[in-house]
Formats: C-alpha cells, structure tokens, sequence
C-alpha cells in the first residue's frame, strides 16, 4: 500500500474528530464512581479506529462499529444511576462512523465533527431553551414549519397546470412556507426586544404578518393611550417598510428576474418609510411606553398562511384568465382588486405568470405597483377608522411619501 499526503491529512482528521469531541466529553465526564466511561482518549482511539479500519475494507469498519455498540451497551447496563443517559455512548460510537468517514469525505467528516461538538456543549444552554424559554405554542408551530419545509414541499410537483396553467403547487407552498418563516422571525423577535423597544419595532416586526392588522392594532393604542401616538405611529409605519421588505423575498423566491426589474422602486420607498419611521422613533422617546403591551401569542397562524395562498392561487387563475381575455389591462385590474387586500398575492401573482412565461419580465412591474399603490389605500382606511386624527394624518402622509417615491424612481429608471 502507498502511502500519500492525502492519507495522512485524512488520518490527521480522524484524530481531530477524535479529540474534539473527546476533549468536550472529557470536561463533562465528572469524577468518582459515578462519571462517564469513555473521555478524550477513548473518544481519539474510536475516531482512529474507524479510520483505520474504513482503509483496508468497509466490512471491516462495520464490524468496528459494531464491536463499539456491544461495549457501549455492555457499559450502559453495568451504571447504577436511575437515569444514566445515553448521550456519551451514542457519541462514542458516531465518532467511529466519523472516523471512517473522514477517510473519504474529510471535510464532511470535519463539519459533522465539529456540529456534534457544538450539541454537545450547549446542553445547559439548549435544555434550558425548551424546558424555560420555548412554549408548547411556539414548539408546535415550529414542527408544523419543519414539516412544511422538509416533508411536503419536496413532494409537491414543479410544474405549471390546472385553469389556464396558472398554478405551480411548489411555487404556491414555498409561499407557505415563506409566510410562516418570516411571521415566525418576527415573533421571536418580538419576544427578543419586545421589552426593550417597545411600539416601533414590534410595529416593525409584526408587519411581516400583516401590515394592515398592525396599522390597526397601532390605531387601538392610540385611542386608550394618546401619549402613545409618536411610538404608535412609527410602528405603523415601519410595518409598511416590513411589507416592502416581505415583498422583496417573495418575488426573489418566486421569479428574481421579476424583483430586478423593481429592486430599485422598492429599495427607495423603503428607504423612504425607514427614514420618516426612524424620526417618529427618535421624536417619541419621551412617550413612556409600555414595553411589553404589544406582543404576538404565537409565532404564525398556519390558517392564515394557506387562506392566504389560497388567495393568491385564486388571483393567479384570475389574472391569467383576465389576461387571455383582455390582454394587459385585465392583468392591471385582477391587480388593484387584489391589492385592495394584499399587495403580496398580487405581486406574487404577477410573478408567477412571468415565471409560466405567460408574461414578460419588463411587463411585470406595472401591475405591481399598482397592486402597492391600492393597497395603501386599505391602509388609509384602516388608520382612520382605527385611530386618532393625529395618528391617521400621520399614517397616510408615510403612505403618500412612499407611493410618490416609488413611482418617481420607477419612472426614471
């Protein structure tokens, strides 16, 4: 047999993977009658083993593993504790598989290695997280995401069919998807700096799950606490900038080549809602808000979700069906009666048209806009329906700014 560099440099990963992992296991191994069994060099020798043994044959790595498994099992039945645990034993035997592993793919092995190392150490920290930090809500919520993500989204077809080939189920459920994430992200914000900020940035945060609920909720605060307009109004506001955002990822998801032909527009007008939010923050510092009086109870609504996506699924057939009668301006009205609503299911409308190739990329922007440019007038509505005079003069004024910035960017890119 030859022996290469790239044999000893996979040989030196083995014994990386090795103490690494034996070196966290070996500070939490303990002393006395009751500690752990295996510790830095037991975990090294495993880690050489596997490498040793996948160089001359698998089987023989397998009967390796398997001669580990017997000594680990024989270890855990000989403890006396009530709850011995199990966590040692099964690291001690992913280090031999690591071993082996990094005789082929070193720096998987490595990566793995190095994730292993990180879990293990974090226990205190992660146990407390779930046992003290995490409700059941919120870890229930997450299971739904995770499945989502990784059990039905790679089930669902790509391709385009049903009523005038408007719908993509793969498309259609990223948007689930999507919209979960980002109201998931805004809620564990929320619960981040919720006491610390107060009203704008849960303003911010909560914009990522509806801009027009939060408009409301902002004019509510209004109304009970007036000392709490200037903070009210710029978390109104910067929802809006939460929309714009939110929009953004969701055309990149969708069809990119439909958010180029708006990134500027939209980075305008955000920065336009930031601007005028941020000086509402700094001119309301004196408002003596409530920290913790506005806050998500869970972190998304997997009904609001799909009953969104539903909408957006109806707009699509919709707007195709518009657009095969009557051309473009059926595609501009299937827009701004969507975006009376959501201007999400209409951009994301629009997108998906672009993406089927039953529209162009250059004609996606204008019905877009108008989706935006409807949309705040749903906004407009509910900030004075739902807040004081002050409040909703306020309100409409960032709206008028950040449709007039839009438009004027749009029109002179």
């Amino acid at each position: 047999m030859v022996i290469d560099n790239t044999l000893w440099l996979n040989l030196a990963t083995a014994l990386g993977i090795g103490l690494l992992i034996g070196v966290e296991r070996e500070r939490s191994k303990g002393s006395g009658p009751g500690r752990a069994f295996a510790g830095l060099r037991t975990f090294t020798i495993a880690s050489l083993l596997g490498a040793i043994s996948a160089i001359f044959n698998f089987w023989l790595l397998v009967i390796s593993v398997l001669c580990v498994m017997i000594f680990v099992a024989v270890a855990y039945f000989s403890k006396r504790t009530d709850d011995p645990g199990l966590t040692t034993e099964i690291a001690l035997v992913f280090t031999v598989i690591l071993g082996g592993l990094a005789m082929s793919q070193t720096a998987m092995a490595a990566a793995i290695a190095v994730v292993i190392a990180i879990l293990l150490a974090a226990k205190e920290p992660l146990h407390g997280f779930v046992k003290r930090v995490i409700t059941e809500d919120e870890l229930n919520d997450f299971l739904i995401l995770a499945a989502a993500t990784l059990i039905i989204l790679p089930l669902m077809p790509d391709k385009f069919m049903g009523p005038f080939t408007a719908i993509n189920p793969r498309y259609l459920w990223l948007v689930v998807i999507l919209i979960m994430l980002i109201s998931a992200l805004g809620h564990i914000a929320l619960r981040w700096f919720g006491g610390r900020v107060g009203l704008p940035i849960a303003g911010f945060f909560s914009g990522f799950i509806s801009s027009i609920a939060t408009i409301g909720s902002m004019g509510e605060q209004t109304k009970n606490s007036p000392g709490l307009t200037g903070s009210a109004v710029a978390g109104a506001v910067l929802s809006s900038l939460a929309t714009m955002m939110q929009l953004a990822i969701l055309l990149a998801a969708v069809h990119p080549p439909a958010l180029g032909s708006l990134v500027w527009p939209l980075l305008a007008g955000g920065v336009a809602t930031a601007g005028y939010g941020a000086w509402l923050m700094l001119t309301s510092h004196k408002d003596g808000i409530k920290q913790d009086a506005y806050q998500a109870k869970r972190p998304f609504s997997t009904k609001t979700a799909l009953m969104l996506t539903s909408v957006i699924a109806l707009v699509l057939i919709v707007s195709a069906a518009l657009k095969a009668w009557f051309g473009e301006k059926g595609l501009l009205i299937a827009s701004a009666v969507a975006g009376l609503t959501d201007v999400h299911s209409a951009a994301i409308s629009v997108a998906t048209l672009a993406a089927s190739h039953q529209l162009s990329t250059a004609d996606t922007a204008l019905p877009i806009l108008v989706a935006i440019s409807v949309n705040t007038i749903s906004k407009a509505i509910m900030a004075v329906t739902s807040g004081s005079k002050k409040f909703a003069a306020l309100v409409i004024t960032s709206h008028v700014i950040q449709t007039a910035v839009i438009w004027a960017v749009w029109y002179w890119v």
